[in-house]
């Protein structure tokens, strides 16, 4: 098979830049907007239902066992953050629930 490739010309690498700067900057502007929304989302209510099922409180009574050093807070070194279990609400860093399970090393 012998094909003939169409050389690049000047415009059409300065659109294909272009193109990939917008590209980036778009894809900057949704990833830090998901970071925004996730520190705006709601704290999570003791009272909701699978809070009291989990037996979620806001302050553990349980040694060596809150959030902040459980597999699924997603808060890092914040005083609330995203827990995988309470999608859309955030826990409270020195809470606790049923789901703790020890943070891998």
């Amino acid at each position: 098979m012998n094909r003939k490739t169409k050389p690049t010309t000047r415009r059409g690498f300065l659109g294909q830049v272009a193109g990939a700067t917008v590209f980036v900057a778009a894809s900057g502007l949704v990833i830090g907007r998901t970071a925004v929304a996730s520190s705006h989302l709601p704290q999570l209510d003791p009272n909701d239902a699978t809070a009291k099922a989990l037996a979620y409180t806001h302050q553990s009574t349980t040694d060596g066992q809150m959030c902040k050093n459980c597999q699924l807070f997603k808060g890092g070194d914040a005083a609330w953050g995203e827990c995988a279990i309470f999608p859309g609400k955030q826990v409270n860093a020195q809470g606790w629930c049923k789901s703790w399970f020890k943070k891998a090393s």
